[in-house]
Formats: C-alpha cells, sequence, structure tokens
C-alpha cells in the first residue's frame, strides 16, 4: 500500500503519520525546505474547544503529536481575551523536532519538490508528476491526499488582498501552492463574505528584541501583553477580514495582543509599522514573518475540496484531502484532526474497508460533518469554523461538547465506541 501526501503542512504530517501506523508506505511531499507550513509561524494549541479535541483524539489513539507538542511547549494555561487553558509552542525549533519524528517513523520526506501534474486512470489519479529540485518525477501511488492548502499563490494575494507579504509559505521562493484536487480537475470551492473572496491571515511576528524590554519581560514570563491602542490607531476593518474570526472581538480592536511562540505573535492580520511604531513599547519594532506585515498577509480559502465526511474529494476515486483544503477550519489542532482520519481513511480504500466517518456525538467528528453542510450554502462561505472560537465554539457549548475533564471526554469516545480506532497496526 502507497499513500503520497502533497503538502507538508499540519494536516500532511498528521496524514503521514496515520496512514503510516495503518501499515502503509507513506509518501510526503513538501515544495518548500521545511515542514509545518502556517505552523511555523501559528503556536497557539488547547485554547478553549481545541483542548477538547485533542483529548478526543488521544482517547481515540490518534493524539501523537498533540502529545508531542505538549513536550515543547513555551507556555501553558495562558489566559487572553476570549481564550482560555492555551499552550505556547516555539515556532522557532518545532519542525526540526516534528521533521526528525516523522523520519524515525519511517516516513519519507521529500523537500523542495513541487506536484505540478497528475497522471489519472478513469476517475483515479495513478501518479503525481513533479520536480524534486531540478530533477523530473513521477510517483505513483494508490491513494493520494491533498494537504496543499489553500493560501496564495502570490496572483491571489495580489488580486484579493493586499498583495504578496512575502510570507512564511514563500511562494516567490518556491513557486506558488499548485493544488492536486484542482489538477485532477475538480471545480474547487472559494470562501467569500460579501466582496471579500478568502480570508487574510490573522497575525504577524515581530522580533521580540525589537519590543521594550518591559513587553518582553512580560511576554516571557506571562506568555501574553496586552498592549491598549490609541483610539486614532484603531481600524475595524482589520477584523472582518481575518481568516481567524475567533480573535475578531473588541478586545483585539482597542489592544495589541502579543503570545510569546519564540518571536512575539502580534494578532492582527497587519498593522503600518510607522503607526505601529508610535505606540509606547514598540518605538523600534521590526516584523519577521510576514515580512510585510505593516502592509498585509497571506490570503486563504480560495481553494478547497468538495468533500464528504470521511473526507474523501468528490469526484476522484482515491483522493482525500485534509486542513484548510477540507474546509473553512481554522488552526493547527483542526488540521491535525483531518489530517489523521484522511491518513485513515485513505488506507482502508486501499484495503476495500468502509470509512471511517466520525459521528456528531463528538466535537471532531460533528466540527468536520458541520463545516461540509454550511459550505453547501452561500451563507455558510462567508464564516471560518474553529474548535476554539466564533460559530463553531459556540454551537460546541450549545450542544454540551465542550469539556476539559478528561474523563468525560474518554466516557464519550468510549460510548461511540472509538477508543483507539487511530491506533497503529504497523509501528
Amino acid at each position: 500500500m502507497k499513500v503520497v501526501i502533497a503538502g507538508g503542512g499540519w494536516s500532511g504530517c498528521a496524514a503521514s503519520l496515520s496512514a503510516r501506523k495503518q501499515g502503509a508506505e507513506v509518501l510526503l511531499i513538501e515544495r518548500t525546505d521545511m515542514l509545518l507550513g502556517t505552523g511555523l509561524v501559528g503556536g497557539i494549541m488547547r485554547n478553549n474547544g481545541r483542548f477538547t479535541a485533542a483529548e478526543e483524539m488521544i482517547a481515540m489513539g490518534g493524539g501523537e503529536l498533540f502529545q508531542f507538542i505538549d513536550q515543547n511547549i513555551l507556555h501553558r494555561n495562558i489566559e487572553f481575551p476570549g481564550h482560555h487553558h492555551a499552550s505556547l509552542y516555539n515556532v522557532a525549533t518545532m519542525e526540526p523536532l516534528v521533521k526528525r519524528y516523522l523520519l524515525q517513523k519511517g516516513i519519507s520526506i521529500y523537500l523542495s519538490t513541487r506536484t505540478e501534474e497528475v497522471e489519472k486512470d478513469g476517475d483515479r489519479i495513478k501518479a503525481v508528476i513533479g520536480k524534486k529540485g531540478e530533477e523530473r518525477i513521477r510517483i505513483e501511488g494508490d491513494a493520494f491526499i491533498d494537504a496543499t492548502g489553500t493560501a496564495g499563490p502570490p496572483a491571489n494575494c495580489n488580486k484579493y488582498g493586499n498583495g504578496c507579504a512575502m510570507c512564511i509559505l514563500r511562494c516567490p521562493s518556491f513557486g506558488g501552492r499548485i493544488s492536486l484536487t484542482a489538477k485532477a480537475g475538480v471545480m474547487e470551492m472559494v470562501g467569500r463574505k460579501g466582496e471579500q473572496i478568502g480570508a487574510m491571515s490573522g497575525s504577524c511576528k515581530l522580533f521580540k528584541e525589537s519590543l521594550s524590554r518591559q513587553i518582553v519581560d512580560r511576554l516571557e514570563k506571562e506568555g501574553v501583553a496586552i498592549v491598549p491602542v490609541p483610539s486614532l490607531e484603531r481600524s475595524k476593518e482589520k477584523l472582518s477580514i481575518k481568516a481567524c474570526q475567533q480573535y475578531a472581538l473588541p478586545e483585539f480592536e482597542e489592544n495589541l495582543i502579543l503570545l510569546d511562540t519564540g518571536h512575539a505573535k502580534l494578532m492582527v492580520p497587519f498593522f503600518p509599522l510607522e503607526d505601529l511604531r508610535r505606540i509606547p513599547g514598540f518605538e523600534n519594532a521590526r516584523y519577521g514573518d510576514p515580512y510585510a506585515g505593516g502592509l498585509g498577509n497571506s490570503i486563504r480559502y480560495v481553494g478547497m475540496a468538495p468533500r464528504d465526511d470521511g473526507l474523501k474529494v468528490k469526484g476522484i476515486g482515491n483522493l482525500f484531502c485534509a486542513g484548510e483544503k477540507a474546509g473553512l477550519l481554522v488552526g493547527h489542532t483542526e488540521a491535525i484532526v483531518t489530517g489523521t482520519l484522511a491518513g485513515l481513511n485513505a488506507v482502508r480504500q486501499i484495503q476495500r474497508e468502509k470509512p471511517l466517518i466520525l459521528p456528531n456525538t463528538l466535537v471532531v467528528g460533528d466540527a468536520i460533518a458541520y463545516v461540509r453542510v454550511r459550505m453547501e450554502t452561500e451563507e455558510g462561505l462567508a464564516f471560518k469554523y474553529t474548535f476554539s472560537g466564533s460559530v463553531y465554539f459556540d454551537r460546541m457549548r450549545e450542544r454540551g461538547l465542550y469539556s476539559t475533564d478528561l474523563k468525560e471526554i474518554e466516557k464519550r469516545v468510549g460510548q461511540a465506541g472509538l477508543v483507539g480506532i487511530f491506533s497503529s497496526k504497523s509501528l
């Protein structure tokens, strides 16, 4: 059994591990020279309902990445506006740790490799064709997973945003994102809210060394620093264009909220540098990734796959999807959850077994199904969904699914008959 995964973000890493655990030979292809994708500048875990989702996955035997991340956390149980019991990992050190972990599990990783075309046999993908460095490659597989994300390429950031922000996805250096789903001939779905196509990434990075000693001390001690923004520097428009709607709260307009993820994570999609430097403590501020964070940020959710609740892409017999490619789900936890399910179901299909459909008594199953239903409506395409806030976290609480009680979460998984369902068959 061979599973080929395009896209090495958190979802692609999770899909790789999940498929490998089920006994498949796994090849993970990433167009840049590092894994984790937006996880290279993210860092927030376990806030609000993400705690519940992570613990459900651990109880189902698919939580290795969550447990691995937990071992490499900078700050635990952080509180910031609208968010509770958050963990923050160090974005500067996580990627090589994850890469070594996947290699130890026997996963093959091709970096600086682009999948430019697909070769089909009827309604199935037979092989992907592309370039590894300067070498032309053709890779056959029994099942494929599209974890290429929905951000960029630069033309989309130019057309729907404020231009290429030279973000961590590094399209100009490694070429723009190429979607397996689109190359296979499937019409992708586009998120839209009014005239806004897609949504803008919700945070920027500042070098901690460029901030005042007082702010840095607070960040490194508490994990969070909240600095009031003078009224003249505020912008409500920034909140409405964010991909991460769980942070579109008044507190994020009235304050600069910084999180310590190795860098200082600034929770706004962009902030003009000269305006930022007028705020006390930020007189010498300098952006890290995205390097044009004073002007804009990456545009996401412009290429999602129509799929079922087992994460199989509609119209292609052996193609699955994960992460943002699977829909309007925002965040690392959401990416790991969908990647883990896609990896399992890819192997199940090769083995001619029924796909696993997670029930709506679990937050992970409810979210996957709910987002799929909502994306089939024009109204639903205007929202973003996450375990950590906004409309889906409201749904979690209304349905009584949000919990931080480990015994309650384990009991719920047991009642669903899914304890250890993702557990290893091969390792």
